[in-house]
């Protein structure tokens, strides 16, 4: 007889808009490892919020259930860890998205490990970091550390008070091919070492680990059937049915190659360049060359400096005045403002994605593009507010529009902040990683409309560890490599 570890019973929240089609009821037994899938914003963030307790119950039980039969508080037996968790380690909700590369402005920020060996059993902690091979992270602020950096330090900080289960929110997006291996390699050892049983949450069926032995589906708010992981994979209907995108690249407006923001010949030189963050040199004697139309790939490790070489070319880093960078065909500081510069570029980051914390309907989020800004600071004109529109509707999220951004689902801020990118029809189009957390179907089409929309004058640099995920009209590479 299977013994029963989390039963959720008959479930109904009791505010209206958590509430799912049908009273929730879902049993996991002792060894079962669960992966719950559906499309963005089919609930699945929202079943494991209402499972931790995020939610006050209007009717049903949650139970948790120790190796004896005892019930045990939902806090002491389930840790969840998600991207958004950065906000409780720190103060992103008061910060500014440029002042994570101004040093000196957050002296109140956290080293890893200061966080890390906060907890007794230190041995323990020191054997996650061994496993997870984030030694070279330990002297970090947190605020430094990269999107993929970032999901390795907060695994094993919710690890490190060995929880009965471990909930993930897609924990191998943002991780290079080296630390994917890793992290699935751990989690099947820690399930034998302590007890371990996992449930992760997954947008996309390649992002099922081996480990998983059910699956859970969901659409619209609705529980499906569920079922073994194998009897899954082999479903190609459920598959069709789950994954439906609404992106249409062919309402795409007429772009000309004639826009005056592509009177350049070069997008970026970038010359000899070393940035240095203390004593840890992260870039160093570093020279690129983009010119008008190109489409890169940039591709490198978790660490080897990513995120902050395209803060240099967005403008967002004030190490580039004490290096020798062009932008556009103008040398940074020449008198140039970043607005200048960014007039230019449509731009999307994970790291971008954690400061946009700001309550605000979500046309007003695709509208702040037009004004380089993350949250709205000016006010759109009505044709700007017409062009916002219009590329929520491309992007299949118009129904979002009058939304506050921060009570949608993580993919569904993933697609209004890629909408953003486009509004204001940039000549240099960065994108790092930007399908993060998109289901199957969505990615396959954000990807058609990245190929239709960067015409012969648009500069593209494209950044994900997973190389089909890249464009087919990309034909250039730059690799980082770490210090």
């Amino acid at each position: 007889m299977n013994k029963k570890i989390i039963k959720i019973e008959n479930v109904i929240p009791r505010m209206d808009y958590s509430q799912f089609q049908h009273p929730i009821n879902w049993t996991i037994n002792k060894n079962e490892h669960w992966a719950i899938i559906g499309p963005n914003g089919s609930g699945k963030s929202l079943l494991i919020d209402i499972l931790i307790g995020k939610h006050a119950l209007k009717d049903g039980v949650i139970i948790c259930l120790d190796e004896n039969g005892l019930q045990k508080p939902i806090k002491d037996f389930i840790k969840f860890v998600a991207f958004r968790d950065i906000y409780s380690l720190t103060d992103f909700q008061n910060g500014y998205y440029q002042q994570r590369w101004n040093i000196g402005l957050e002296e109140d920020i956290p080293i890893v490990k200061n966080i890390l060996f906060k907890e007794r059993n230190q041995e323990w902690i020191n054997y996650l970091i061994s496993i997870f091979k984030i030694t070279d992270l330990l002297e970090k602020k947190i605020n430094l550390l990269s999107s993929g950096e970032l999901r390795k330090f907060l695994i094993v900080r919710s690890l490190s008070t060995k929880p009965r289960i471990l909930i993930l929110d897609n924990p191998f997006i943002g991780l290079d091919k080296s630390s994917r291996k890793i992290l699935q390699k751990v989690l099947t050892d820690l399930a034998k070492i302590d007890n371990l049983q996992i449930i992760i949450i997954a947008s996309d069926i390649h992002d099922i680990p081996p480990i998983i032995t059910h699956i859970l589906p969901i659409k619209d708010k609705k529980l499906l059937p569920y079922s073994l992981k194998s009897d899954f994979l082999l479903n190609y209907n459920l598959h069709k049915s789950l994954f439906q995108s609404k992106i249409n690249e062919s309402l795409l407006p007429h772009l000309s190659d004639k826009n005056e923001k592509n009177d350049f010949k070069y997008a970026l030189l970038l010359k000899d360049i070393t940035i240095c963050y203390g004593t840890r040199t992260i870039l160093k004697n570093l020279s690129w060359k983009v010119k008008k139309g190109e489409k890169w790939a940039l591709l490198g490790p978790n660490g080897s400096g990513k995120s902050t070489l395209l803060s240099l070319i967005a403008a967002d880093n004030p190490q580039a005045y004490a290096n020798d960078i062009t932008l556009f065909d103008r040398k940074r500081g020449t008198g140039e403002s970043i607005w200048d510069i960014k007039k230019h570029i449509g731009y999307i980051s994970p790291e971008m994605h954690l400061y946009y914390h700001k309550n605000v309907n979500c046309l007003d989020v695709v509208g702040s593009g037009f004004f380089d800004t993350i949250g709205l600071y000016k006010k759109c004109k009505e044709n700007q507010k017409i062009t916002a529109l219009k590329w929520m509707k491309i992007f299949g999220i118009e129904n979002l529009k009058n939304t506050s951004f921060l009570s949608i689902s993580t993919g569904e801020q993933r697609l209004v902040l890629l909408a953003r990118v486009f509004v204001k029809d940039p000549s240099l189009i960065i994108l790092d990683e930007p399908l993060h957390g998109l289901d199957m179907a969505n990615k396959q089409q954000i990807k058609k409309l990245i190929e239709k929309f960067c015409t012969a004058n648009k500069a593209l640099i494209y950044v994900t560890h997973y190389k089909e995920e890249i464009p087919t009209i990309t034909n250039k590479v730059f690799t980082l490599s770490k210090q």
